[in-house]
């Protein structure tokens, strides 16, 4: 069964579970031939809910083996173990998940698809509940007052409760797992699964190396109904990443920070790891591959004379390379630390400049105001005293920036760890303070820097591109635009 065929029977699963029809949701899950961790958990849940301990207890044992470091699903077999008052191997599965933990507070398991909060603290205790039923009321109490110092939330006061009880010797209720709440699969690899209208335009991109001789296709474009065709994009906007690579065999993720590819694929490397994993970029998303399922595509004058038909892959693909675990996190408590000026960390800010064109990097927050400029300075590879910024793109005495802003109101703006910066060279003048467009036709475009906007917005114009490209702002947001979509108002008509 490929990736895609499970991918559509977990999400068919999903739908009949959020109408509360459980049993056609296991009947499909059960259906699936390969299923990943998170689908033997969701598996074990359902079986949960009917009462099937037995089968619900190999499921999440599946699950695991699957998946080492699933820290909900040691929770869940640790509950199911309770619930069959086998309290030792209950004990045993919650010291494994407070384990995953790796001294976290809590995991927030949403960005991987599933919309729970394992606390650390939740954990301990019902690892001290465990101990209680056994007699073991000492080690029960030192769960407890351990777990008091992973406490979170005034909510989580379960933990002095179940302290009190433990100091009298009497039982308390164990933290249960809500077993209707399922992981659900990757919206993004869903959506792949929709029908689409592949004959947009393919548009040829030419790269600005010097000597570079590669040349390839952007993503299509949505089609415009009625509309002008598209002017040639930037190409400094347009310049691809990182190194090419051919997919030799099937790779099917199974954590978040992975990516689903096929043979045939071309993808580009971004940086390959000790661990003999790849990060990549492939349709516009970045993630994670083993380098070991790819084929550096060597692109040239030379190699274009022999291309032809190349011998077909090894049947089988290779073993997967095991992950690092000082790297990558399987959890959402850790970070795919490989994608450079994306992240941020808690004394990191991701800067966006707004220029001709757009780009973004990573500095210390609270940083001087010499180390942003020189940081810019030579993303731009302008000298700091031909550059102006400012914290909006009208330039006026309060959001200027230069050698006497107090720095500190700058960084104050930046919102989860993120803040856009204006850039101007000092030789620009502003002709365009006044002048507006309405838009002839809508346009959208997948491409993050590009300004999307409906038939008759007005938009704003900050800066001419080239003779084909604006940059303007509409309802709030900054991007480029073809001009042949627009058309310029005069004065009196704003």
């Amino acid at each position: 069964m490929s990736y895609m065929d499970t991918l559509r029977q977990w999400d068919e699963a999903i739908s009949y579970a959020d109408k509360q029809d459980f049993s056609n949701a296991l009947q499909i899950f059960l259906s699936i031939q390969e299923p990943n961790s998170k689908i033997y958990f969701d598996i074990g849940c359902l079986l949960l809910l009917k009462q099937d301990l037995e089968a619900a207890e190999k499921a999440f044992d599946d699950s695991i083996r699957k998946d080492e470091h699933l820290a909900v699903a040691f929770f869940q077999r640790g509950i199911t173990f309770y619930r069959k008052e086998r309290y030792e191997e209950a004990s045993s599965d919650f010291h494994h998940a407070f384990k995953a933990l790796r001294g976290n507070q809590l995991i927030d398991y949403k960005a991987l698809g599933l919309r729970y909060k394992l606390y650390a603290c939740e954990v301990l205790h019902n690892m001290a509940l465990s101990e209680a039923q056994l007699g073991h009321w000492l080690k029960a109490q030192e769960h407890l007052v351990k777990a008091l110092d992973y406490k979170t939330e005034a909510k989580l006061s379960i933990i002095d409760k179940a302290l009190q009880s433990t100091l009298k010797q009497k039982l308390f209720k164990p933290v249960v797992f809500p077993s209707n709440v399922l992981f659900i699969p990757n919206k993004h690899y869903v959506a792949e699964l929709e029908k689409k209208d592949y004959l947009g335009k393919a548009k040829v991109v030419a790269s600005v190396v010097p000597q570079d001789e590669f040349s390839g296709f952007a993503p299509l474009q949505p089609q415009v109904q009625d509309g002008p065709a598209c002017p040639k994009e930037p190409e400094v906007l347009r310049a691809l990443e990182g190194e090419p690579h051919t997919v030799l065999f099937e790779f099917v993720p199974e954590t978040s920070d992975e990516l689903a590819v096929v043979p045939g694929n071309i993808v580009f490397v971004l940086q390959k790891g000790a661990d003999n994993w790849a990060s990549v970029i492939f349709n516009e998303r970045r993630g994670l591959v083993p380098y070991n399922y790819l084929e550096r595509l060597e692109i040239s004058l030379a190699s274009k004379k022999n291309w032809g038909i190349s011998e077909p892959p090894r049947q089988e693909p290779p073993i997967r390379p095991q992950r690092n675990p000082g790297a990558t996190m399987r959890d959402n408590s850790r970070e795919d630390t490989t994608h450079k000026d994306v992240l941020c960390t808690d004394n990191l800010c991701v800067v966006k400049v707004r220029f001709t064109y757009n780009f973004a990097f990573s500095i210390t927050l609270g940083s001087p105001y010499v180390t942003l400029m020189d940081t810019i300075s030579k993303k731009l590879k302008l000298p700091p005293t031909s550059i102006s910024l400012s914290l909006t793109p009208q330039v006026n005495g309060h959001s200027v920036i230069d050698t006497d802003t107090e720095m500190n109101n700058v960084w104050s703006q930046a919102k989860g760890g993120r803040i856009t910066l204006w850039c101007k060279e000092q030789t620009d003048v502003e002709p365009h303070d006044n002048i507006h467009f309405v838009a002839l036709h809508s346009y959208e475009s997948p491409n993050p820097e590009d300004l999307n906007f409906s038939e008759g917005d007005t938009i704003v114009l900050l800066s001419r591109v080239n003779q084909d490209w604006l940059e303007g702002q509409c309802n709030g947001h900054t991007g480029i635009f073809p001009a042949s979509f627009v058309e310029e108002l005069p004065v009196n008509g704003q």
